[in-house]
C-alpha cells in the first residue's frame, strides 16, 4: 500500500488533521513515511510519544482500518494514553485497535489460536505468587530438601532465573553466569527444575506470564497459516520503546512483521534494562533483520537548555565507534546556565550541600516536586535521606521504600536489636520467622522456652539458644539452620560487647543472615551493597544504643509522611526509575568511579550500559543540573579516596562550571 502524502485527507469519517502544522520537520517525516521497515530514533525529550500517536492518526487518515494496526507497548498505561490521544485526534475508539503490552496481545492471540499448538482455550493465567508456589511444588517433587538450604534460591529468585533464561533465549547455565552468579554451584540442577515446572503447568492447564510470549512465538513459528493470518491482518506493526525489547519480544515482532511493515520507535542511547533482559543488539541490528529499513532521526529536544544538551551530546560522543547510532540532540529552548560539577569531601557533605541548594531553589519559586535527586544505587541516597529527615524536608522515594524501611535492612536491624536487647520480642519474631516453617506462634514458643531456660540457669538469653531444651522447640524443617543462626547471634553478641557498632554489623552480614540473603533475593548483590553501606553509617557511632535509637527515630519521623504522588515533596529515585520523567532541577549524586559506574561493571569490563544510564540521568533536567561526587567513600569500612567518574572526565571542561563548596556551605 502506497500513501499519497496528503496531510489533510480523511477517509472513514476521520476529521482532517494538518500534520504539517502539528509536527516539526523530523516528526512529520517519520509520521508520514511510506510503509516499510522504519526505525525511528527519538532522542530524549524529542516527542517520541507524540510521533507514535500521530503515526497512528496518519495511517487512519490514509485509509488504513483500525484493525490493521498493531500497537505494542511496555505498559498498558502507555497504550491507553496513546490510543485515547488518537481518539481525540480522529474520533476512532481505542477498542477498535489491537493495542497493549506484549503479554496482553500474546494472551489475546493464544485465546484465539492456541489450540493450533495444542493449548486448550480453557487455560488460566497464574499470577506471580501462584507461579512461585507451583514452582516450589515442582522442585520439591524432584528434590524435597532443596529449599531447606538457605543459600539456595527461594521459589521467587529461582523463578526469576528461569524467567530470565526464557526471555533472553539463553541457556540456564549462561543465564546464571551472566545475571545470577551467586547460584553458580547449582547450574547443573536447574534444567531439571525448569522441566518439572513446565510439566506441572501443562498438567494443570495454566500459563505464567512468560508462557504468553513463548507460546505466541511458537504459534507463529509452527503454524504457517496463523503466521500468515497475522502478517496479513496487521498491515502495520508499531513498537514503542523498541530498545527495551528482549530476545523473545524482538523475535515475535520479526515474525509478525514478516512483510517488514514495522515501525520501531526507540533510542539506543536509552537502552538501560539489560538486567531484566533487554537486548541492546535488537535495535542495533534491526536494519539487518529488516532489509531496506529507512532511518528517521528525531533530535529536536523540547525539554532541556542548550547547555544541558551540549553536555548530554558529549556523553554520546564518548561511546565506542560502531556500537551505536550517531545522533545529536538539538535545543529548542534559549540559553541558560551551564551544568555544575560539585566535589564534596564525602557523602555527608554532599547531602548538606544539596539540601542548602534546594532551599535556595524553593526560595526562587521552584516547587519541591520539580526537584529530583538521582542515584545509581539505593544505598547511595542514605545520607541524603538522613539529612532531609533531620531537617523535616518532605521527600518521596519513587524507586521504592526509604532506606531503613527496606525488608533486608529491617531484617539486619532486627538482628542487632535483638542481640542488644533480648527482651525485644518484635525483633526476635521478625528474625526467627525467616527460618523454614517457623511462624509467629512458633517463634513465640521458642522464645518462651529460651526465656525459661535462661532464668533457670541464670544465663544470658543468647547463650542458652543452643541448649537441647530450646532446640527441641524448633520445627523439624528449621533444625538444620538453627545452629548456624545461634552461632551468628552469639558472634554478634561477643563483638557487640568488645568492639564498635560497625564491627557488629560486619559480623552480622558475614554470618547467617548473609547466607539467607543469597537465597532470598534474586538481586542479592545490590541488597548486599545496601547492607555493607550500613557499616560506613555505623562508624559515626561509638555505642550500639545510640545507633539503633537514631535509626528508630528516623523511621518514626518519616513513616507517617503522605505518599500522595501529587504532594509538594522532593523526589528521590534511581536513574532507572527516572527514565521518562523530567524535572526543573536535577542533582545526580555519587559520580565517582566505583559508584557510577558501579565497580562490578568496571570489573566486568562492561561500562557502556552505565554510560547510557548517565545519559538518561543528565537528560532528565530541564533548567539546572548538578553533577556531584564525593572525594572520600566510607561505605563498608575504612575511608577510601575516590576519583571522579570516568563519565565526568570524558566531558570537555568548557561544558560545565565547577562549584566549590565552602565549609560553611555557601558558594
Amino acid at each position: 500500500m502506497d500513501f499519497a502524502l496528503d496531510p489533510t485527507s480523511a477517509p472513514h469519517g476521520v476529521p482532517p488533521i494538518d500534520f504539517r502544522k502539528e509536527l516539526n520537520d523530523e516528526q512529520f517525516a517519520a509520521v508520514t513515511a511510506p510503509p516499510g521497515p522504519l526505525l525511528v530514533l527519538a532522542g530524549a525529550g524529542s516527542g517520541k510519544t507524540r510521533t507514535l500517536t500521530y503515526r497512528v492518526a496518519y495511517l487512519l487518515s490514509q485509509g488504513v482500518r483500525p484493525g490493521e494496526i498493531l500497537l505494542l507497548t511496555f505498559t498498558n498505561k502507555a497504550a491507553k494514553e496513546m490510543l485515547h490521544r488518537v481518539q481525540d485526534l480522529t474520533g476512532v475508539e481505542p477498542g477498535r485497535f489491537w493495542g497493549g503490552t506484549f503479554h496482553s496481545i500474546g494472551h489475546r492471540t493464544l485465546r484465539m489460536h492456541g489450540e493450533t499448538i495444542g493449548l486448550p482455550r480453557t487455560f488460566t493465567i497464574l499470577d506471580a505468587d501462584e507461579s512461585e508456589s507451583l514452582l516450589r511444588d515442582a522442585v520439591e517433587s524432584a528434590d524435597k530438601a532443596f529449599f531447606k538450604d538457605k543459600t539456595h534460591p527461594r521459589p521467587g529468585p529461582l523463578h526469576s532465573v528461569i524467567s530470565m533464561a526464557r526471555n533472553t533465549q539463553l541457556s540456564l547455565s549462561e543465564t546464571v553466569t551472566r545475571f545470577f552468579p551467586q547460584y553458580d554451584t547449582l547450574i547443573e540442577r536447574l534444567p531439571l527444575f525448569a522441566k518439572k515446572y513446565a510439566e506441572a503447568k501443562r498438567q494443570a492447564n495454566v500459563l505464567d506470564y512468560d508462557d504468553l510470549l513463548e507460546f505466541w512465538l511458537e504459534l507463529l513459528k509452527k503454524s504457517p497459516e496463523t503466521a500468515a493470518y497475522f502478517s496479513h491482518r496487521f498491515r502495520h506493526v508499531l513498537v514503542d520503546e523498541y530498545q527495551d525489547t528482549n530476545t523473545l519480544q524482538s523475535q515475535i515482532v520479526d515474525a509478525i512483521g514478516a512483510h517488514h511493515q514495522v515501525m520501531a520507535v526507540g533510542d539506543d542511547a536509552q537502552c538501560i534494562y539489560s538486567w531484566r533482559g533487554a537486548n541492546f543488539e535488537n535495535i542495533l541490528t534491526f536494519p539487518d533483520r529488516h532489509p531496506g529499513t529507512v532511518m528517521h532521526y528525531i533530535e529536536t529536544n523540547y525539554r532541556s537548555t542548550p547547555q544541558i544538551l551540549a553536555l548530554a551530546n558529549a556523553v554520546l560522543l564518548a561511546q565506542p565507534k560502531g556500537r551505536h547510532f550517531d545522533k545529536e540532540l538539538r535545543p529548542h529552548r534559549a540559553n541558560s546556565e551551564k551544568p555544575y560539577v560539585v566535589q564534596s569531601m564525602d557523602s555527608r557533605e554532599q547531602a548538606q550541600f544539596i539540601v542548602q541548594r534546594i532551599r535556595g531553589l524553593t526560595d526562587e519559586g521552584c516547587a519541591l516536586s520539580d526537584i529530583a535527586i538521582l542515584y545509581r544505587a539505593h544505598f547511595q541516597a542514605l545520607d541524603i535521606q538522613l539529612e532531609l529527615s533531620r531537617l523535616q524536608i518532605p521527600y518521596q522515594i519513587t524507586s521504592g521504600v526509604r532506606f531503613f524501611e527496606q525488608a533486608h535492612v529491617r531484617d539486619l536491624i532486627a538482628l542487632l536489636r535483638f542481640v542488644y536487647n533480648p527482651s525485644d520480642t518484635l525483633a526476635w519474631n521478625r528474625l526467627v520467622v525467616l527460618l523454614p516453617k517457623v511462624g509467629d506462634k512458633g517463634a513465640q514458643k521458642i522464645y518462651a522456652a529460651a526465656l525459661d531456660h535462661a532464668k533457670l540457669l541464670q544465663k544470658n538469653f543468647v547463650d542458652v539458644l543452643d541448649s537441647d531444651d530450646v532446640r527441641s522447640r524448633v520445627p523439624k524443617d528449621a533444625k538444620e539452620e538453627w545452629p548456624k543462626l545461634v552461632t551468628s547471634l552469639q558472634q554478634v553478641a561477643e563483638v557487640m560487647r568488645t568492639m564498635k557498632p560497625s564491627n557488629a554489623i560486619e559480623t552480622a552480614i558475614d554470618g547467617w543472615y548473609g547466607d539467607y540473603l543469597k537465597g532470598a533475593f534474586a538481586n542479592y548483590v545490590s541488597r548486599l551493597d545496601d547492607l555493607k553501606s550500613l557499616i560506613g553509617f555505623a562508624t559515626r557511632f561509638e555505642d550500639m544504643q545510640d545507633m539503633l535509637a537514631q535509626i528508630m527515630l528516623l523511621n518514626g519521623e518519616t513513616s507517617n509522611r503522605s505518599a500522595d504522588p501529587d504532594a509538594d515533596a522532593l523526589r528521590l529515585t534511581t536513574v532507572h526509575q527516572a527514565k521518562g520523567l523530567e524535572y526543573a532541577a536535577v542533582f545526580l549524586i555519587g559520580l565517582a568511579d566505583g559508584m557510577f559506574p558501579l565497580r562490578r561493571s568496571i570489573e566486568a569490563g562492561d561500562v557502556e550500559e552505565e554510560r547510557r544510564l548517565f545519559y538518561v540521568a543528565v537528560t532528565r533536567a530541564r533548567d539546572e543540573l548538578y553533577l556531584c561526587w564525593p572525594k572520600v567513600n566510607t561505605k563498608g569500612g575504612p575511608a577510601m579516596l575516590m576519583t571522579p567518574s570516568r563519565f565526568l572526565q570524558e566531558i570537555p571542561a568548557d561544558l560545565y562550571q565547577p562549584l566549590k563548596i565552602k565549609r560553611s556551605y555557601g558558594w
